[in-house]
């Protein structure tokens, strides 16, 4: 019950509103005539032109509430030069038919003789026009803003609500980065090559080790640090790759082909990364041979281009697992870049070539 009585208020504040605006309006023919005459004006009078105002204000400004929020809405998007003449047009048309339809009330309910009709017509269109006009043009004003601050704010909510996904998601990628490097069977690899190099090649055994202190730090900042300059993602990139290559020895061969000017090229977080452990793990490992993975840059019409290449299986980007690697990778371009970024497979000559595309930034 108390559902119901609310929408019935819900529905009905709009003709509340409309009838407290309309009698607001026909306050003002009285105040104006108390102000502009030299004598005193007899009560009677008061209220017989606010019994005539009421009327006219009730007709005119029903016309208005009935059309003008459609054709106010309609318009809005429109050139200002445009907008304001057609809906001024419009509440000037209104004030005809209203003020039309206003002498009939008043003939009808007797309170205006018939052959008054159009010399009262006449006589109240004039101010009739003026307060329409202005008490359409202040609402529309006021209407305006409102609606202006509507947008605003949505326009606000939503890009809180871009930022707080993509937070989501570069917490998702870093989750997801420091489960590969905690999972048992990489530290395993990682450390009993750090122990079998140390009585061999000791510098190299603790340079393994800066390098997985390096790769942890970068994937436990990488929440924070959103995008990041691709120099440093390389950086990242080659630790991880010659902490892989301590392991898989010459089956793992990689190049890394970068203009030194794209040093600075803005890129999200783990992304390069995510590309390449990727190639790691299905292009390297399963294949007794090993192989190559090639990492180039470059810059294209306003866009930052980084292709990871390999020699491995045929695949598709739809057949990533939901939540996981690349398919993450997928939503966090969509949620920083929206349509300006990318992930592209192309298959050529038995390699796959995953294409990372950003809007260039440096």
């Amino acid at each position: 019950m108390e559902v119901v009585t609310g929408d019935r208020i819900k529905r009905c504040r709009p003709l509340i509103k409309g009838l407290l605006l309309n009698t607001a309006c026909a306050f003002i023919p009285p105040i104006l005539l108390v102000a502009l005459s030299a004598e005193h004006v007899p009560l009677e009078k008061l209220l017989i032109t606010f019994r005539f105002s009421l009327v006219y204000s009730n007709c005119i400004g029903g016309m208005n509430f009935a059309t003008m929020p459609t054709l106010w809405a309609a318009v809005q998007s429109w050139s200002v030069w445009l907008r304001w003449p057609l809906r001024v047009g419009a509440i000037f048309a209104n004030t005809v038919v209203g003020s039309l339809l206003a002498c009939w009330v008043l003939i009808a309910f007797g309170w205006m003789p018939r052959e008054f009709y159009w010399p009262e017509f006449w006589a109240s269109l004039k101010i009739a026009t003026f307060i329409s006009i202005l008490a359409g043009i202040s609402i529309g004003v006021y209407e305006t803003f409102q609606w202006r601050l509507q947008e605003s704010t949505l326009q606000l909510r939503t890009k809180e609500l871009e930022r707080e996904r993509a937070q989501k998601l570069a917490t998702a990628a870093q989750l997801a980065s420091l489960e590969s490097r905690i999972h048992p069977h990489f530290l395993f690899n990682t450390l009993n090559s750090i122990s079998s190099l140390i009585p061999e090649d000791p510098v190299r055994a603790e340079r393994l080790v800066e390098q997985m202190a390096a790769l942890l730090r970068f994937s436990l900042d990488a929440n924070q640090a959103g995008l990041v300059p691709l120099g440093a993602e390389l950086k990242v990139v080659a630790d991880y790759l010659e902490i892989e290559r301590a392991r898989f020895g010459d089956r793992l061969r990689y190049q890394i082909d970068l203009a030194g000017d794209l040093d600075a090229a803005r890129v999200p977080a783990l992304a390069v990364q995510t590309l390449v452990e990727n190639s790691v793990k299905y292009a390297i490992a399963p294949n007794r041979a090993g192989g190559e993975i090639r990492i180039a840059g470059s810059r294209e019409n306003g866009c930052l281009m980084v292709a990871v290449t390999d020699q491995g299986p045929v695949f598709t980007l739809e057949s990533a697992p939901a939540g996981h690697g690349l398919d993450n990778l997928k939503d966090r371009l969509a949620t920083l870049f929206g349509g300006h970024a990318g992930l592209k497979l192309d298959r050529r000559e038995n390699q796959n070539s995953m294409v990372l595309t950003v809007p260039y930034s440096g």
